[in-house]
Protein backbone atom coordinates (compact mmCIF):
# COMPACT_ATOMS: atom_id res chain seq x y z
CA UNK A 1 0.00 0.00 0.00
CA UNK A 2 1.28 3.45 -0.77
CA UNK A 3 1.32 5.39 2.33
CA UNK A 4 -1.17 8.27 2.26
CA UNK A 5 0.14 11.59 2.36
CA UNK A 6 -0.32 13.91 5.92
CA UNK A 7 -2.10 17.41 5.12
CA UNK A 8 -0.20 18.88 7.60
CA UNK A 9 2.65 17.05 9.31
CA UNK A 10 3.22 19.64 12.46
CA UNK A 11 -0.43 19.49 13.15
CA UNK A 12 -0.43 15.92 12.66
CA UNK A 13 2.14 14.89 15.21
CA UNK A 14 1.16 18.02 17.78
CA UNK A 15 -2.49 16.11 17.10
CA UNK A 16 -1.24 12.63 17.82
CA UNK A 17 1.03 13.65 20.66
CA UNK A 18 -2.10 15.70 22.22
CA UNK A 19 -4.81 13.02 21.50
CA UNK A 20 -2.16 9.84 22.91
CA UNK A 21 -1.12 12.22 26.16
CA UNK A 22 -5.01 12.67 26.27
CA UNK A 23 -6.10 8.86 26.72
CA UNK A 24 -3.16 8.81 29.49
CA UNK A 25 -4.41 11.62 31.32
CA UNK A 26 -7.38 9.74 31.32
CA UNK A 27 -5.41 6.27 32.79
CA UNK A 28 -3.93 9.06 35.15
CA UNK A 29 -7.53 10.01 36.52
CA UNK A 30 -8.22 6.24 37.41
CA UNK A 31 -4.80 5.34 38.96
CA UNK A 32 -5.58 8.64 41.13
CA UNK A 33 -8.96 7.95 42.33
CA UNK A 34 -9.66 4.37 42.23
CA UNK A 35 -10.35 2.58 45.79
CA UNK A 36 -9.44 -0.62 45.14
CA UNK A 37 -5.60 -2.13 45.06
CA UNK A 38 -5.96 -4.80 41.82
CA UNK A 39 -6.73 -0.70 40.37
CA UNK A 40 -4.42 1.63 42.26
CA UNK A 41 -1.44 -0.70 43.20
CA UNK A 42 -1.70 -3.62 40.35
CA UNK A 43 -3.09 -1.20 37.61
CA UNK A 44 -5.56 -3.46 35.77
CA UNK A 45 -7.28 -0.94 34.13
CA UNK A 46 -7.16 0.98 30.91
CA UNK A 47 -8.17 3.62 28.28
CA UNK A 48 -8.75 5.04 25.05
CA UNK A 49 -10.87 7.67 23.03
CA UNK A 50 -12.69 6.12 19.94
CA UNK A 51 -14.58 8.37 16.91
CA UNK A 52 -18.44 8.67 16.25
CA UNK A 53 -17.91 5.30 15.05
CA UNK A 54 -16.32 3.94 17.47
CA UNK A 55 -12.93 3.12 15.88
CA UNK A 56 -10.12 3.22 18.70
CA UNK A 57 -8.02 6.64 17.78
CA UNK A 58 -6.17 6.48 20.91
CA UNK A 59 -5.11 4.47 23.84
CA UNK A 60 -3.22 4.71 26.81
CA UNK A 61 -0.41 3.37 27.95
CA UNK A 62 -2.14 0.81 30.20
CA UNK A 63 -3.23 -3.02 29.80
CA UNK A 64 -3.07 -4.08 26.19
CA UNK A 65 -4.55 -7.10 26.37
CA UNK A 66 -7.57 -5.22 26.84
CA UNK A 67 -7.26 -2.22 24.67
CA UNK A 68 -7.78 -4.86 21.48
CA UNK A 69 -10.93 -5.34 22.76
CA UNK A 70 -12.57 -2.15 22.36
CA UNK A 71 -13.65 -2.44 19.18
CA UNK A 72 -15.98 -5.13 20.53
CA UNK A 73 -17.56 -3.49 23.40
CA UNK A 74 -18.11 -0.39 21.00
CA UNK A 75 -19.77 -2.13 18.44
CA UNK A 76 -22.26 -3.91 21.25
CA UNK A 77 -22.87 -0.21 22.59
CA UNK A 78 -23.75 0.98 19.06
CA UNK A 79 -25.99 -1.96 18.20
CA UNK A 80 -27.95 -1.21 21.40
CA UNK A 81 -28.07 2.28 21.91
CA UNK A 82 -26.51 3.62 18.14
CA UNK A 83 -29.92 5.68 17.14
CA UNK A 84 -30.33 7.36 20.81
CA UNK A 85 -26.91 8.01 22.14
CA UNK A 86 -27.45 11.71 23.68
CA UNK A 87 -25.15 14.05 25.70
CA UNK A 88 -24.68 12.64 29.38
CA UNK A 89 -25.28 8.77 28.60
CA UNK A 90 -22.82 6.64 30.24
CA UNK A 91 -22.99 3.16 29.21
CA UNK A 92 -22.14 0.07 31.04
CA UNK A 93 -21.26 -3.63 30.22
CA UNK A 94 -19.22 -6.61 31.37
CA UNK A 95 -20.54 -9.80 29.36
CA UNK A 96 -18.31 -11.58 27.30
CA UNK A 97 -21.25 -12.40 24.73
CA UNK A 98 -22.11 -9.21 24.45
CA UNK A 99 -18.78 -6.86 23.81
CA UNK A 100 -17.02 -7.72 27.21
CA UNK A 101 -14.15 -10.22 28.15
CA UNK A 102 -14.50 -11.79 31.58
CA UNK A 103 -17.43 -10.48 34.05
CA UNK A 104 -14.75 -8.17 36.53
CA UNK A 105 -13.95 -6.32 33.84
CA UNK A 106 -16.52 -3.58 33.55
CA UNK A 107 -16.55 -1.28 30.67
CA UNK A 108 -17.81 2.48 30.97
CA UNK A 109 -18.38 4.68 27.82
CA UNK A 110 -19.16 7.54 27.62
CA UNK A 111 -20.18 9.67 24.40
CA UNK A 112 -18.83 13.27 23.91
CA UNK A 113 -20.68 15.58 22.23
CA UNK A 114 -19.93 19.37 21.36
CA UNK A 115 -21.64 22.14 22.68
CA UNK A 116 -23.63 22.50 19.54
CA UNK A 117 -24.61 18.29 20.35
CA UNK A 118 -22.64 17.31 17.18
CA UNK A 119 -21.38 13.80 18.31
CA UNK A 120 -17.50 13.81 18.99
CA UNK A 121 -16.52 9.62 19.48
CA UNK A 122 -16.31 8.19 22.80
CA UNK A 123 -14.50 7.88 26.44
CA UNK A 124 -13.85 4.52 26.65
CA UNK A 125 -12.89 2.86 30.41
CA UNK A 126 -12.24 -0.56 31.42
CA UNK A 127 -11.51 -1.65 35.07
CA UNK A 128 -11.18 -4.85 36.49
CA UNK A 129 -13.20 -4.89 39.47
CA UNK A 130 -12.42 -6.19 42.98
CA UNK A 131 -15.13 -8.34 42.90
CA UNK A 132 -18.80 -9.21 41.28
CA UNK A 133 -19.92 -11.64 42.86
CA UNK A 134 -20.33 -15.43 42.09
CA UNK A 135 -19.65 -18.07 44.12
CA UNK A 136 -15.46 -17.33 44.92
CA UNK A 137 -14.25 -14.43 46.41
CA UNK A 138 -12.48 -11.99 43.51
CA UNK A 139 -14.68 -14.13 41.18
CA UNK A 140 -12.26 -15.33 38.51
CA UNK A 141 -11.73 -19.02 40.18
CA UNK A 142 -10.46 -21.10 37.58
CA UNK A 143 -13.01 -24.28 39.13
CA UNK A 144 -16.10 -22.05 37.88
CA UNK A 145 -17.99 -23.83 34.60
CA UNK A 146 -20.57 -21.55 34.22
CA UNK A 147 -20.80 -18.19 33.54
CA UNK A 148 -23.64 -17.82 35.69
CA UNK A 149 -21.24 -19.17 38.97
CA UNK A 150 -19.31 -15.95 37.92
CA UNK A 151 -20.84 -13.11 39.01
CA UNK A 152 -23.31 -10.43 37.39
CA UNK A 153 -23.84 -10.33 33.95
CA UNK A 154 -23.84 -6.52 32.44
CA UNK A 155 -25.20 -6.29 28.66
CA UNK A 156 -24.59 -2.63 27.16
CA UNK A 157 -27.03 -1.05 29.50
CA UNK A 158 -27.03 2.98 30.60
CA UNK A 159 -25.80 3.71 33.78
CA UNK A 160 -26.86 7.32 33.00
CA UNK A 161 -29.41 8.52 30.78
CA UNK A 162 -28.99 12.48 29.27
CA UNK A 163 -26.97 13.17 32.94
CA UNK A 164 -29.92 11.06 35.31
CA UNK A 165 -28.11 8.25 37.05
CA UNK A 166 -30.18 5.07 37.12
CA UNK A 167 -30.29 4.53 40.97
CA UNK A 168 -31.89 1.41 40.68
CA UNK A 169 -29.59 -0.05 38.12
CA UNK A 170 -26.45 0.78 40.11
CA UNK A 171 -28.33 -0.63 43.48
CA UNK A 172 -28.66 -4.20 41.65
CA UNK A 173 -25.00 -4.17 40.80
CA UNK A 174 -23.81 -3.57 44.29
CA UNK A 175 -26.05 -5.72 45.99
CA UNK A 176 -24.72 -8.42 44.05
CA UNK A 177 -21.01 -8.00 44.92
CA UNK A 178 -18.52 -8.10 47.92
CA UNK A 179 -17.18 -5.00 48.08
CA UNK A 180 -19.78 -2.72 47.16
CA UNK A 181 -18.37 0.07 48.31
CA UNK A 182 -14.97 -0.52 46.49
CA UNK A 183 -16.65 -1.30 43.44
CA UNK A 184 -18.76 1.71 43.79
CA UNK A 185 -15.46 3.89 44.24
CA UNK A 186 -13.48 2.37 41.10
CA UNK A 187 -16.70 3.05 38.75
CA UNK A 188 -16.67 6.38 40.14
CA UNK A 189 -13.04 6.23 38.95
CA UNK A 190 -14.12 5.46 35.74
CA UNK A 191 -16.17 7.96 34.94
CA UNK A 192 -13.98 10.73 35.87
CA UNK A 193 -11.68 9.22 33.30
CA UNK A 194 -14.55 9.64 30.84
CA UNK A 195 -15.17 13.28 31.98
CA UNK A 196 -11.43 13.62 31.17
CA UNK A 197 -11.51 12.43 28.31
CA UNK A 198 -14.61 14.17 26.96
CA UNK A 199 -13.68 17.92 28.21
CA UNK A 200 -9.95 16.82 26.78
CA UNK A 201 -11.48 16.09 23.34
CA UNK A 202 -14.10 18.97 23.26
CA UNK A 203 -10.89 20.61 23.32
CA UNK A 204 -9.23 19.48 20.39
CA UNK A 205 -12.04 19.92 18.53
CA UNK A 206 -12.54 23.59 19.25
CA UNK A 207 -8.99 23.98 18.35
CA UNK A 208 -9.42 22.19 14.89
CA UNK A 209 -12.89 22.37 14.29
CA UNK A 210 -14.82 19.02 13.94
CA UNK A 211 -14.61 18.36 10.40
CA UNK A 212 -10.59 19.33 10.74
CA UNK A 213 -10.80 16.81 13.90
CA UNK A 214 -12.47 14.12 11.95
CA UNK A 215 -9.79 14.10 8.78
CA UNK A 216 -6.81 14.01 11.59
CA UNK A 217 -8.74 10.93 12.86
CA UNK A 218 -8.55 9.73 9.78
CA UNK A 219 -4.81 10.17 9.08
CA UNK A 220 -3.93 9.03 12.32
CA UNK A 221 -5.49 5.63 11.64
CA UNK A 222 -4.04 5.29 7.85
CA UNK A 223 -0.61 6.16 9.65
CA UNK A 224 -0.54 3.33 11.57
CA UNK A 225 -1.69 0.96 8.91
CA UNK A 226 0.86 2.54 6.54
CA UNK A 227 3.81 1.75 9.21
CA UNK A 228 2.46 -1.63 10.16
CA UNK A 229 1.99 -2.32 6.17
CA UNK A 230 5.98 -1.59 5.90
CA UNK A 231 7.10 -3.59 8.56
CA UNK A 232 5.52 -6.53 7.47
CA UNK A 233 6.34 -5.99 3.89
CA UNK A 234 10.06 -6.60 5.17
CA UNK A 235 9.47 -9.94 6.37
CA UNK A 236 9.93 -12.86 4.22
CA UNK A 237 6.74 -14.14 3.39
CA UNK A 238 5.68 -17.50 4.85
CA UNK A 239 3.61 -19.73 7.12
CA UNK A 240 5.18 -20.01 10.87
CA UNK A 241 4.08 -22.31 13.07
CA UNK A 242 4.29 -22.62 16.63
CA UNK A 243 2.74 -24.89 19.52
CA UNK A 244 2.47 -23.87 23.27
CA UNK A 245 0.56 -25.30 26.27
CA UNK A 246 -1.03 -24.51 29.59
CA UNK A 247 -0.86 -27.04 32.03
CA UNK A 248 -4.66 -27.83 32.61
CA UNK A 249 -7.81 -26.75 33.37
CA UNK A 250 -7.60 -26.92 36.92
CA UNK A 251 -10.16 -29.66 37.02
CA UNK A 252 -7.54 -32.96 35.76
CA UNK A 253 -7.59 -32.34 32.08
CA UNK A 254 -4.40 -32.98 30.06
CA UNK A 255 -2.16 -30.35 28.92
CA UNK A 256 -4.11 -27.62 26.38
CA UNK A 257 -2.65 -26.85 23.21
CA UNK A 258 -2.19 -23.47 21.83
CA UNK A 259 -1.51 -23.53 18.24
CA UNK A 260 -0.87 -21.08 15.71
CA UNK A 261 0.21 -20.55 12.27
CA UNK A 262 0.65 -17.24 11.09
CA UNK A 263 1.30 -16.81 7.50
CA UNK A 264 2.86 -13.61 6.25
CA UNK A 265 1.60 -12.59 2.63
CA UNK A 266 3.62 -9.06 1.10
CA UNK A 267 1.72 -6.51 4.20
CA UNK A 268 -0.75 -8.70 5.02
CA UNK A 269 -0.64 -11.11 8.09
CA UNK A 270 -3.14 -13.71 9.16
CA UNK A 271 -3.17 -15.54 12.48
CA UNK A 272 -4.79 -19.22 12.41
CA UNK A 273 -5.20 -20.90 15.83
CA UNK A 274 -6.70 -24.27 14.10
CA UNK A 275 -6.24 -26.75 16.16
CA UNK A 276 -6.05 -25.44 19.44
CA UNK A 277 -7.82 -27.03 22.36
CA UNK A 278 -12.36 -27.27 22.19
CA UNK A 279 -13.02 -24.82 25.07
CA UNK A 280 -12.55 -26.65 28.33
CA UNK A 281 -15.05 -27.08 31.73
CA UNK A 282 -13.57 -24.60 33.29
CA UNK A 283 -13.08 -20.87 33.33
CA UNK A 284 -10.20 -21.21 31.14
CA UNK A 285 -11.61 -20.01 28.06
CA UNK A 286 -11.89 -16.70 26.33
CA UNK A 287 -13.45 -14.50 23.70
CA UNK A 288 -12.92 -14.20 19.75
CA UNK A 289 -12.31 -10.65 20.68
CA UNK A 290 -9.92 -11.10 23.75
CA UNK A 291 -8.10 -13.80 21.83
CA UNK A 292 -7.90 -10.94 18.81
CA UNK A 293 -6.26 -8.38 21.64
CA UNK A 294 -4.13 -10.82 23.10
CA UNK A 295 -2.29 -11.75 19.25
CA UNK A 296 -2.39 -7.84 18.35
CA UNK A 297 0.00 -7.16 21.67
CA UNK A 298 2.39 -9.98 20.84
CA UNK A 299 2.07 -8.80 16.87
CA UNK A 300 3.13 -5.03 18.33
CA UNK A 301 5.79 -6.25 20.44
CA UNK A 302 7.17 -8.29 17.91
CA UNK A 303 6.99 -5.74 14.78
CA UNK A 304 7.27 -2.12 16.86
CA UNK A 305 5.99 -0.70 19.69
CA UNK A 306 6.41 2.66 17.88
CA UNK A 307 3.43 2.43 15.57
CA UNK A 308 -0.13 4.07 17.36
CA UNK A 309 -2.25 1.10 18.93
CA UNK A 310 -5.30 2.36 17.20
CA UNK A 311 -8.14 0.69 14.53
CA UNK A 312 -5.61 1.56 11.74
CA UNK A 313 -3.45 -1.16 13.22
CA UNK A 314 -5.77 -3.77 13.25
CA UNK A 315 -6.37 -3.39 9.39
CA UNK A 316 -3.79 -5.12 7.82
CA UNK A 317 -4.31 -8.47 10.29
CA UNK A 318 -7.13 -10.83 9.92
CA UNK A 319 -7.88 -14.06 11.44
CA UNK A 320 -9.21 -17.77 12.04
CA UNK A 321 -10.61 -19.03 15.73
CA UNK A 322 -12.21 -22.02 15.96
CA UNK A 323 -15.72 -21.75 17.37
CA UNK A 324 -16.36 -23.12 20.76
CA UNK A 325 -12.90 -23.64 21.15
CA UNK A 326 -10.76 -22.08 24.76
CA UNK A 327 -10.21 -19.46 22.52
CA UNK A 328 -13.69 -18.61 21.49
CA UNK A 329 -15.89 -19.84 23.99
CA UNK A 330 -19.55 -20.23 23.44
CA UNK A 331 -22.60 -19.18 26.57
CA UNK A 332 -22.43 -20.40 28.85
CA UNK A 333 -18.66 -21.10 29.20
CA UNK A 334 -17.31 -19.80 32.36
CA UNK A 335 -14.76 -17.09 31.37
CA UNK A 336 -13.40 -15.54 34.68
CA UNK A 337 -10.03 -17.13 34.80
CA UNK A 338 -8.90 -16.35 30.82
CA UNK A 339 -6.17 -14.11 31.63
CA UNK A 340 -4.33 -17.24 31.44
CA UNK A 341 -5.52 -17.75 28.11
CA UNK A 342 -3.94 -14.53 27.04
CA UNK A 343 -0.43 -14.91 28.22
CA UNK A 344 -0.30 -18.37 26.32
CA UNK A 345 -1.48 -16.80 23.02
CA UNK A 346 1.29 -13.95 23.22
CA UNK A 347 3.77 -16.93 23.73
CA UNK A 348 2.50 -19.18 21.11
CA UNK A 349 2.83 -16.03 18.77
CA UNK A 350 5.37 -14.17 19.47
CA UNK A 351 7.20 -18.09 19.26
CA UNK A 352 5.66 -18.67 15.51
CA UNK A 353 6.80 -14.74 14.78
CA UNK A 354 10.79 -15.78 16.64
CA UNK A 355 12.06 -17.50 13.28
CA UNK A 356 11.07 -14.64 11.09
CA UNK A 357 12.16 -11.47 13.55
CA UNK A 358 15.22 -13.19 15.91
CA UNK A 359 16.40 -9.93 16.84
CA UNK A 360 12.86 -9.01 18.50
CA UNK A 361 11.13 -11.70 20.13
CA UNK A 362 12.43 -12.70 23.38
CA UNK A 363 12.08 -16.26 24.71
CA UNK A 364 9.03 -17.04 26.90
CA UNK A 365 8.46 -15.49 30.21
CA UNK A 366 6.41 -16.56 33.41
CA UNK A 367 3.73 -17.33 31.05
CA UNK A 368 1.65 -14.65 33.25
CA UNK A 369 1.06 -12.58 36.63
CA UNK A 370 0.16 -14.98 38.98
CA UNK A 371 -3.07 -14.22 40.66
CA UNK A 372 -4.04 -14.99 44.40
CA UNK A 373 -7.35 -13.38 45.58
CA UNK A 374 -7.96 -13.48 49.25
CA UNK A 375 -11.24 -13.64 50.89
CA UNK A 376 -12.14 -12.67 54.25
CA UNK A 377 -15.47 -13.03 55.95
CA UNK A 378 -16.15 -10.97 59.24
CA UNK A 379 -18.38 -11.70 62.14
CA UNK A 380 -20.87 -9.68 60.66
CA UNK A 381 -21.04 -11.86 57.13
CA UNK A 382 -19.60 -9.50 55.01
CA UNK A 383 -16.10 -10.30 52.89
CA UNK A 384 -13.35 -8.54 52.26
CA UNK A 385 -11.20 -9.01 48.78
CA UNK A 386 -7.82 -8.39 49.03
CA UNK A 387 -5.59 -9.03 45.55
CA UNK A 388 -2.06 -10.06 44.93
CA UNK A 389 -1.09 -9.77 42.05
CA UNK A 390 2.38 -11.17 41.58
CA UNK A 391 4.77 -10.61 38.67
CA UNK A 392 7.17 -12.96 37.73
CA UNK A 393 9.83 -12.64 35.03
CA UNK A 394 10.37 -11.92 31.19
CA UNK A 395 12.52 -14.41 28.91
CA UNK A 396 15.72 -13.16 27.78
CA UNK A 397 15.49 -11.10 25.15
CA UNK A 398 18.11 -11.68 21.89
CA UNK A 399 20.70 -8.94 23.35
CA UNK A 400 20.34 -8.99 26.99
CA UNK A 401 18.73 -10.50 30.01
CA UNK A 402 15.47 -10.99 30.57
CA UNK A 403 13.47 -8.67 33.16
CA UNK A 404 12.91 -9.60 37.41
CA UNK A 405 9.93 -9.39 38.90
CA UNK A 406 7.74 -7.32 36.21
CA UNK A 407 4.81 -7.71 34.29
CA UNK A 408 5.18 -9.82 31.23
CA UNK A 409 4.10 -8.30 27.53
CA UNK A 410 0.39 -7.93 26.88
CA UNK A 411 -0.35 -6.96 30.82
CA UNK A 412 1.65 -3.51 32.13
CA UNK A 413 0.40 -4.98 35.99
CA UNK A 414 2.47 -4.23 39.08
CA UNK A 415 3.31 -6.25 42.42
CA UNK A 416 0.75 -5.07 44.70
CA UNK A 417 3.29 -3.27 47.61
CA UNK A 418 3.93 -5.95 51.18
CA UNK A 419 2.16 -2.46 53.27
CA UNK A 420 -0.74 -2.92 51.39
CA UNK A 421 -1.53 -6.25 51.68
CA UNK A 422 -0.51 -5.82 55.48
CA UNK A 423 -2.52 -2.66 55.84
CA UNK A 424 -5.73 -5.16 55.76
CA UNK A 425 -4.37 -6.50 59.17
CA UNK A 426 -5.76 -9.97 57.40
CA UNK A 427 -2.17 -11.46 56.57
CA UNK A 428 1.19 -10.87 56.97
CA UNK A 429 3.99 -11.05 54.16
CA UNK A 430 7.19 -12.93 55.48
CA UNK A 431 9.58 -13.12 52.55
CA UNK A 432 9.48 -11.40 49.23
CA UNK A 433 12.32 -11.34 46.25
CA UNK A 434 14.23 -13.25 43.49
CA UNK A 435 15.10 -17.12 43.85
CA UNK A 436 18.61 -17.75 42.47
CA UNK A 437 19.16 -20.26 39.61
CA UNK A 438 15.48 -19.75 38.17
CA UNK A 439 15.94 -18.10 35.07
CA UNK A 440 16.94 -19.89 32.17
CA UNK A 441 20.27 -20.16 30.82
CA UNK A 442 21.63 -18.65 28.18
CA UNK A 443 23.85 -16.31 26.24
CA UNK A 444 21.34 -13.74 28.09
CA UNK A 445 19.88 -15.33 30.98
CA UNK A 446 16.10 -15.56 31.67
CA UNK A 447 14.59 -13.04 34.53
CA UNK A 448 14.48 -14.90 38.17
CA UNK A 449 11.35 -16.16 39.53
CA UNK A 450 9.48 -13.93 42.85
CA UNK A 451 8.50 -15.59 45.46
CA UNK A 452 5.76 -14.38 47.88
CA UNK A 453 5.14 -15.82 51.40
CA UNK A 454 2.06 -15.34 53.03
CA UNK A 455 0.77 -16.12 57.03
CA UNK A 456 -2.73 -15.55 57.49
CA UNK A 457 -3.77 -13.50 60.35
CA UNK A 458 -7.51 -13.91 60.38
CA UNK A 459 -9.52 -16.97 61.45
CA UNK A 460 -10.07 -18.04 57.99
CA UNK A 461 -9.11 -16.73 54.29
CA UNK A 462 -10.21 -18.36 50.85
CA UNK A 463 -7.52 -18.17 48.98
CA UNK A 464 -8.26 -18.01 44.88
CA UNK A 465 -5.14 -18.52 43.02
CA UNK A 466 -4.37 -18.86 38.99
CA UNK A 467 -1.09 -19.48 38.36
CA UNK A 468 0.64 -22.61 35.78
CA UNK A 469 4.28 -23.08 33.33
CA UNK A 470 4.58 -26.27 36.26
CA UNK A 471 5.10 -28.69 33.68
CA UNK A 472 5.05 -27.12 30.29
CA UNK A 473 7.91 -24.28 31.02
CA UNK A 474 8.72 -21.38 29.65
CA UNK A 475 10.28 -22.17 26.48
CA UNK A 476 14.10 -20.69 25.51
CA UNK A 477 15.05 -19.40 22.15
CA UNK A 478 18.33 -19.83 19.62
CA UNK A 479 20.04 -22.85 22.56
CA UNK A 480 18.75 -21.00 25.38
CA UNK A 481 16.92 -23.19 28.21
CA UNK A 482 13.67 -22.98 29.59
CA UNK A 483 13.24 -21.27 32.69
CA UNK A 484 11.76 -23.03 36.32
CA UNK A 485 8.67 -24.26 37.11
CA UNK A 486 6.00 -22.02 39.44
CA UNK A 487 4.58 -23.36 42.91
CA UNK A 488 1.83 -23.33 45.43
CA UNK A 489 3.30 -24.52 48.82
CA UNK A 490 1.48 -24.66 52.17
CA UNK A 491 2.91 -24.24 55.51
CA UNK A 492 6.42 -24.87 53.88
CA UNK A 493 9.43 -26.29 55.85
CA UNK A 494 7.15 -27.67 58.71
CA UNK A 495 6.07 -31.01 58.82
CA UNK A 496 2.50 -29.87 57.24
CA UNK A 497 3.86 -29.16 54.14
CA UNK A 498 1.63 -29.72 51.16
CA UNK A 499 2.01 -28.96 47.54
CA UNK A 500 -1.01 -27.39 46.07
CA UNK A 501 -2.58 -27.23 42.99
CA UNK A 502 -1.45 -24.37 40.24
CA UNK A 503 -5.07 -23.68 40.11
CA UNK A 504 -6.83 -24.45 43.54
CA UNK A 505 -9.26 -22.09 45.72
CA UNK A 506 -8.05 -23.66 49.15
CA UNK A 507 -8.92 -22.53 52.71
CA UNK A 508 -6.24 -20.96 54.89
CA UNK A 509 -6.68 -21.13 59.00
CA UNK A 510 -4.90 -18.46 61.13
CA UNK A 511 -0.97 -18.91 61.49
CA UNK A 512 -1.05 -21.23 58.37
CA UNK A 513 1.51 -19.90 55.55
CA UNK A 514 1.28 -19.67 51.81
CA UNK A 515 4.44 -19.53 49.97
CA UNK A 516 3.80 -18.83 45.77
CA UNK A 517 6.59 -19.00 43.12
CA UNK A 518 6.54 -17.57 39.68
CA UNK A 519 7.83 -19.13 36.66
CA UNK A 520 11.42 -18.13 36.07
CA UNK A 521 11.83 -16.89 32.28
CA UNK A 522 13.47 -18.72 29.50
CA UNK A 523 17.10 -18.26 28.44
CA UNK A 524 18.31 -16.96 24.92
CA UNK A 525 21.10 -18.45 23.30
CA UNK A 526 23.87 -21.20 24.00
CA UNK A 527 24.79 -20.14 27.78
CA UNK A 528 28.37 -21.57 27.47
CA UNK A 529 29.20 -18.85 25.30
CA UNK A 530 28.20 -15.89 27.96
CA UNK A 531 30.37 -13.86 29.02
CA UNK A 532 32.78 -15.28 32.14
CA UNK A 533 32.29 -11.99 33.69
CA UNK A 534 28.45 -11.35 33.45
CA UNK A 535 28.28 -14.99 35.20
CA UNK A 536 30.41 -13.75 38.02
CA UNK A 537 28.46 -10.59 38.21
CA UNK A 538 25.53 -12.79 38.64
CA UNK A 539 26.86 -14.96 41.34
CA UNK A 540 28.15 -11.84 43.14
CA UNK A 541 24.37 -10.11 42.50
CA UNK A 542 23.08 -13.74 44.37
CA UNK A 543 20.99 -14.12 40.85
CA UNK A 544 22.95 -17.28 40.58
CA UNK A 545 25.11 -19.59 43.01
CA UNK A 546 28.43 -20.55 42.24
CA UNK A 547 27.20 -24.30 41.85
CA UNK A 548 24.55 -23.25 39.05
CA UNK A 549 27.55 -20.76 37.26
CA UNK A 550 29.25 -24.17 36.69
CA UNK A 551 26.44 -26.29 35.99
CA UNK A 552 24.45 -24.10 33.98
CA UNK A 553 27.60 -21.82 32.15
CA UNK A 554 30.69 -23.94 32.24
CA UNK A 555 31.48 -20.35 34.63
CA UNK A 556 34.22 -21.61 37.61
CA UNK A 557 33.93 -19.00 40.28
CA UNK A 558 36.60 -18.94 42.74
CA UNK A 559 35.97 -18.56 46.80
CA UNK A 560 37.31 -15.17 46.43
CA UNK A 561 34.82 -13.83 43.96
CA UNK A 562 36.66 -14.29 40.36
CA UNK A 563 36.54 -16.02 37.25
CA UNK A 564 39.11 -18.96 36.99
CA UNK A 565 39.75 -18.51 33.45
CA UNK A 566 41.69 -21.45 33.00
CA UNK A 567 39.34 -23.79 35.37
CA UNK A 568 36.19 -22.26 33.12
CA UNK A 569 38.32 -22.95 29.28
CA UNK A 570 38.25 -26.78 30.27
CA UNK A 571 34.86 -26.85 32.20
CA UNK A 572 33.42 -25.97 28.99
CA UNK A 573 35.08 -27.51 26.55
CA UNK A 574 34.42 -30.35 28.29
CA UNK A 575 30.64 -29.85 28.52
CA UNK A 576 30.66 -29.88 24.82
CA UNK A 577 31.73 -33.40 24.30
Amino acid sequence: MSPRPISDAATFEVYRNAVTGLADEMAITILRTAHSQIVASSMDFSAALCDASGRVIAQANTCPVHLGSIPEAMSAVLTAFGDSVRPGDVYLLNDPDLGGMHLPDIFAIAPVFTSGQELLGYSVTVVNHVDVGGWAAGSMAVQSTSIFAEGVQIPPSRLYDAGTLNETFLALILRNVREPELLRGDLEAQLAACHAGGEGLRELAERHGTDGLAALNEELLAYSETLLRAALAEAPDGAYAFEDFIDDDGMGSPPIPFRVTVTITGDTLHVDFTGSSPQVASALNATASFTRSASYAAIQGALGSDIPANSGFYRPLTFTIPEASILNGRRPSARGARGLVAYRIIDTVLGALAPVFPDRVPAAGDGGPDSVAIGITGENGTTNVLWDILCGAWGARPDRDGVDGVSPLGANLANVPVEELEQSGHVRIDGYGYLPDTGGPGRWRGGLSTFRDMTVLAPTVSVQIRSDRRTHLPYGLDGGAQGTPSSNILNPGTPLEQILPAKVVQLLAAGERHRHVTAGGGGHGDPFTRDPDRVLQDVLDGKVTASGAIRDYGVVVTPDGAVDTAATRRRRAAGRR
